[in-house]
């Protein structure tokens, strides 16, 4: 999947130990899909990860820009299932 990481993204990555073969796997297959509330252009991917205690991986992108954009990546603490 062709996608371009924001700083923040790649910041947020980093600092909280998430994988980007975690964020690729919830970007190309996630198990639900959110609009943001605030913002039409953004829309949230989540699904649990396995390998993390099935943990909730929300992925912020920006779907009308080419080439995506991921805004942000982080681990849900509210969504326990989905």
């Amino acid at each position: 999947m062709d996608y371009v990481l924001t700083e923040h993204a790649q910041d947020a990555l980093a600092k909280r130990g998430i994988l980007i073969d975690w964020m690729d796997r919830v970007l190309m297959t996630p198990e639900l899909i959110e609009t943001d509330l605030m913002d039409p252009d953004l829309e949230h991917r989540l699904a649990r990860i396995a390998e993390f205690e099935n943990r909730v991986l929300r992925v912020v992108v920006n779907v009308k820009v080419t080439p995506l954009r991921v805004v942000t990546v982080f681990f849900d603490r509210r969504r326990m299932n989905l």
